[in-house]
Formats: structure tokens, sequence, C-alpha cells
């Protein structure tokens, strides 16, 4: 209680709460609904929260749970902020790092992570530096080395690292399932065959835009990282045929991105139907995909909830019953905009073939 409320209490002529209340109130109410709060709340709230009292900090301090979590994502000073932060006995089992788009995060600053404060890296397993363009080879070398438990590393759009930096991550890291290289592009097929034979257990990728890469770098991936559950290929214009072949070497596949996939022919696209777990596929741009390969998908991959189908010229309303007939129960996305040879349906029959849509792009 404040004092200020203490003098509006006695103006009233209620009696102050008694110091067994206060007690109670302190001990018991408040760190019940902290628990449940504190668990809603963005970690600088949280920081704010703590500078209240000494009570409302000692209680914060111990969820431990609370304090796995490092968030700096679009913030400035990021690289003296976690230095600082990782100095703070709170943060010695930090699990996961956000330093999405920070500001001024340089290789430097990880080079002192790991020379300052690597024993609060040791669990660390989600590290995210995408946007982070002013990492090089020498900070992946630096906070990868320190970091040998990571799981999910994510280094999105990055044109300074290079197989130098994967080498560096598949050497010191073991256990990586989840990678992202979106953007990275002078990554080359080297980076690829590092990945394959150093993450077998791997389960999603991420390559979007990697123009460096090859059929070659692919086929490592395809014949080695059987557990992969979710690839990116988005805008790989480069790929032929043989890559789209071999996806079928993926039996637990679930989602596929293929975008801009100019090469990509009917008999590729059959081949990718063999992976009958799939949920989601994306074949925008797949301007050489006709009926055939569609209705290849339909009778393959009957589990299907999101069809991307925007900008095929090749696709009739031939796909599109097909997938009525085999996808009908879990379809729930589909987009066939730019696909003018499919006749134009209203909601209400689109409904009647997928009863379940509630995502539906067409002719605009």
């Amino acid at each position: 209680m404040t004092e200020k409320t203490g003098e509006k209490m006695r103006e009233k002529g209620s009696a102050p709460a008694e110091p067994a209340e206060e007690m109670i109130w302190s001990r018991e109410t408040v760190p019940r609904v902290l628990r449940v709060v504190s668990t809603r709340l963005p970690q600088r709230d949280l920081v704010s929260l703590m500078l209240v009292s000494h009570c409302l900090y000692r209680t914060l301090i111990s969820y431990t749970s609370l304090w796995q979590i490092l968030d700096f994502h679009e913030i400035s000073n990021a690289g003296n902020r976690i230095l600082s932060a990782l100095s703070l006995p709170r943060y010695k089992h930090v699990r996961h790092i956000n330093l999405e788009f920070a500001q001024n995060i340089e290789d430097n600053h990880l080079e002192l992570l790991k020379s300052k404060c690597s024993s609060s890296l040791e669990n660390l397993e989600i590290l995210n530096l995408n946007g982070c363009q002013k990492i090089s080879d020498k900070g992946i070398e630096a906070i990868t080395c320190a970091s040998p438990n990571l799981k999910a590393f994510s280094i999105y759009w990055n044109v300074r690292v290079t197989d130098n930096g994967i080498q560096h991550l598949v050497k010191s890291c073991k256990q990586v399932v989840d990678l992202n290289l979106s953007g990275c592009k002078n990554i080359s097929d080297k980076s690829l065959q590092q990945i394959a034979d150093n993450f077998q257990d791997l389960e999603s990728l991420n390559i979007t835009r990697c123009v460096k890469l090859s059929d070659s770098g692919l086929l490592y991936i395809l014949q080695k990282c059987t557990y992969l559950q979710y690839l990116n290929l988005y805008a790989l214009s480069s790929l032929t045929d043989e890559t789209y072949r071999n996806i079928s070497l993926l039996p637990n596949l679930k989602s596929l991105d293929l975008c801009g996939a100019q090469n990509l022919s009917d008999e590729g696209l059959t081949c990718v139907a063999k992976c009958k777990i799939l949920v989601s596929l994306n074949l925008t741009w797949c301007i050489r995909v006709t009926d055939v390969g569609v209705m290849a998908i339909a009778q393959g991959c009957t589990s299907l909830e999101l069809l991307s189908l925007f900008g095929i010229l090749g696709v009739t309303d031939k796909s599109l019953e097909a997938l009525s007939r085999s996808c009908s129960r879990t379809m729930n996305t589909l987009d066939v905009n730019g696909c003018v040879n499919i006749k134009r349906r209203s909601h209400e029959e689109l409904l009647q073939l997928f009863p379940h849509l509630q995502c539906v792009k067409v002719h605009s």
C-alpha cells in the first residue's frame, strides 16, 4: 500500500491494513498474480517492473523460465546491450536469443560474447541473426564456437556470410535441426555438402534466393537429410527437374515452397507427389506446370491443406476437380489467382468443392 493510498483511507474513516495483511499480499498474492501475468509481458516490460520494488524484483528473478529468452529484435545499440545483459546472473541459462534486424551488432560484439560470456551461451538453442548485415564469417565463428548446443540458427538476408561461415557452424554445432540461410547469396554448393554431411537430422531448411546453388548441392541435401519436414526453395530458378525428381527422397516432407521454379515440369511434380504427407505446397509462377502435374499432386498428396497455383496458365478446371475429389476434407487455403483457364467461381461455388476453405484467392 502506498502512503497516498493510506491517507485516502484515513480520510474516509477506514483503518489502514494490518501489517499481517500486507505481508500476505506481498508474499502470496503478488507472486501468484505475477506468475500468470509475467508470461504474457514483453521482456522490456518485465525489466521495468523489476525496478518498481525490491519485492517485485525478487519475485520476477525467481521465475527462471522468464530469463531463458533474450529478445532484442529491432532494438538499437544491440551489441552493447546484449553484452550487458549476458553479464547478469539471471541470463546464465539463456536458451533463445533474438537479434532480428537489431541495430549496431557487429563481429566484435560476438567475439566479446565468446570471450566474456561463454558460460551463459552453453545452453543456447535458438539464435536469430536475421537482417544483421554487419555480421560476417568471423562473427559466426565466434558465436557458434560458444554455443555448442545450438538447434536453430537463422541468418536471413546476409550477403557477407560465405561457405567459411557455414563451415564454422557445422564444426561447432552438431545438433542443428532448423536452418534458415534465406538470402545468403554468397554460399555455394560447398555449404550444402557440409550441411548434408553434418546435419543429417535436419528438419527445416530455408535457402530462398541463394543464387549460387545448383542441382549438385541440393542433391547432397536430398540424399542425406531425409528427416526434412520443411523445405523452402523459393526463387531458385536455376534448379532443374533433376532436383525436383529427387524431392521424392524426403518421406517426412510436410511443407514445400517452389515459388518461381521455372524449370519444374509435370514429370518433376509427379515425383514430388510421392511425398504422401505433404500439407503445404507453393507452386506460384511454376509456369511449365499443367493439369498433368497438379492431378498427380491431387492423387498423391491427399492431406494437402494449402496450395498455391498463382499465375499458372496451364491449369484448368480438371485440376480443381481432381483436387476436390482427393483433398476436399483437408484443403483450407487455395490460391488460383491468375489461373485464367480455370472457370470463374463464386465463393459459395468454391465451398461446394472445398467445404473447409478459409482463405481463397481467385481472379483479380
